[in-house]
């Protein structure tokens, strides 16, 4: 499978779980409070769906959107014969109010059509009575029914609608918490990173050397590069160690969004110095020939010091088809053997990659009951650092970075590695919980503002002024959208 199909295939994956998620909260709470649910969807079925269920009516379809209801003018006027008739005794013209009108007033799981569609740019829960993308004011009736979204106390309406953004949180503090139980965490303090630092010119820029040892930000103790960078890019103020003296760094306000431009082009704020290491020999090879061991860390080339493994190949090829001599540290002992570079400039061996052969980690192992409290610790930490990421969106440069679903799909690695899935998934869960509860109209948040404002001043907004707030916020996130996939397509063909 070549890389973009992966990366595309990780994207749907993952983002069809937060969907599902999200959806289930929302569903979940209308349940428990006897709300009935039209239909619960994964991703969106314009014209058509790729499956969907009626349990009601024991009917699978393919390729096809169920039968919506249709609308009927006498409703009101005829809903009680209708409901108190037997199905023998319905009016012919009126199943389609029979499908949508729960047995006895009373809600099952039975009255919701499930299904699957076929654009994999989100999902949707159609909650009765309710005012969304799927329901405007014009499809309610005049007559509030018990078993209707609008018909329950704001106090419930309030959870329903804040269902989907919990659930996404709880699943990122569920993600974190299995991820740390089966695999543990390895850190690499700043300080274990003896081949040194190296920062990007951007970093140079704004005051960092390479091989500086952060120390604080902001006051805050900097102890691990995998986990406190965030801590530095949203810093204005970070110490550093540089040799035996500690220098203080005055980053410049935009710096966070300078470091996510160089992103974009693959350039590292930041990275470890990482020695090469011999993991394999290949038969045959110039590194065999010369009997090169497994854990031999190589250190120069023909009498030039390689510091990191971008040296090493440079001077490898410098020295293609020679056999030139090769210092290297084996345990304790300093060793210079002669090798046999090929043709192509290799020596034919495996590098070592993990971190705790490379370098002195610190490990943490946690049991099932103390890997919970450190899951929601983890996902806590993430959103306070989103969060505070978050207002860099509202600048110019911000505007410029946002990035769509190529965006998204990038971070994704190049072959299919379950850590990175489950930890790319968490954080975006987190991330889909934050935006949804922002207070813009067609987004949870939006529904929460006007229920609020419901419970302050305990009115509710009219009905079509809630479909029009609806209105100009799809037209928001549509716009949104489409600027964020433009950017990404920008950036794909002139950059």
């Amino acid at each position: 499978m070549s890389t973009f199909w992966l990366k595309a295939f990780e994207l749907i994956v993952s983002l069809g779980l937060l969907v599902f998620i999200h959806e289930l909260g929302h569903y979940t709470f209308s349940r428990l409070f006897k709300v009935k649910v039209d239909r619960f969807y994964l991703f969106f079925n314009p014209w058509f769906s790729i499956v969907s269920w009626n349990p009601k009516k024991h009917k699978v379809t393919f390729f096809k959107n169920p039968e919506d209801p249709k609308p009927d003018d006498n409703k009101d006027k005829n809903e009680t014969a209708v409901a108190e008739a037997t199905p023998a005794e319905v009016p012919a013209g009126n199943e389609a109010q029979t499908d949508e009108m729960p047995a006895n007033g009373k809600t099952t799981w039975r009255d919701t059509t499930y299904g699957i569609g076929w654009l994999p740019l989100g999902g949707y829960c159609a909650i009765n009575g309710m005012i969304d993308e799927t329901t405007n004011a014009s499809d309610l009736s005049k007559e509030v029914h018990p078993w209707e979204f609008r018909a329950k106390p704001a106090w419930q309406r309030l959870l329903i609608m804040v269902g989907g953004v919990l659930f996404n949180f709880l699943l990122a503090i569920i993600i974190y918490a299995g991820m740390v139980y089966y695999w543990g965490e390895e850190y690499l303090p700043f300080k274990n990173a003896t081949d040194g630092i190296v920062y990007s010119e951007t970093a140079h820029k704004a005051g960092f050397m390479d091989n500086d040892i952060p120390l604080t930000a902001d006051g805050a103790q900097l102890e691990y590069f995998d986990t406190d960078q965030l801590k530095i890019l949203s810093a204005s103020k970070v110490q550093v160690l540089r040799g035996t003296d500690t220098v203080t760094l005055n980053l410049p306000k935009n710096f966070m969004l300078q470091v996510n431009s160089d992103l974009e082009n693959d350039i590292q704020f930041m990275a470890v110095n990482v020695p090469v290491v011999v993991k394999q020999t290949q038969p045959r090879g110039g590194a065999a020939k010369a009997n090169l061991k497994e854990g031999d860390k190589l250190l120069a080339v023909n009498g030039v010091r390689t510091a990191t493994y971008e040296v090493f190949t440079e001077n490898l090829k410098k020295n293609k088809d020679k056999t030139v001599p090769l210092t290297l540290l084996r345990g304790t002992d300093t060793l210079t053997v002669n090798v046999d570079i090929d043709g192509d400039g290799k020596l034919g061996f495996a590098l070592e990659n993990e971190a705790s052969k490379l370098f002195k980690t610190e490990n943490h192992s946690y049991g099932l009951f103390e890997s919970i409290p450190r899951g929601i610790e983890k996902g806590c930490k993430q959103l306070v650092d989103y969060v505070k990421a978050f207002k860099y969106v509202f600048t110019s440069e911000g505007a410029k970075s946002l990035g769509g679903f190529g965006s998204i799909g990038s971070i994704f690695p190049d072959h299919w590695d379950w850590y990175s899935f489950w930890s790319i998934t968490a954080f975006l869960s987190i991330i889909l919980a934050f935006m949804n509860i922002l207070p813009i109209p067609a987004l949870d948040g939006g529904h929460v503002l006007f229920l609020l404002f419901e419970i302050i001043f305990r009115r509710k907004p009219g009905e079509k002024f809630l479909e029009r707030a609806q209105m100009i916020g799809m037209i928001f996130l549509i716009g949104l959208l489409l600027f964020a996939n433009a950017n990404d397509i920008y950036r794909f063909l002139f950059k």
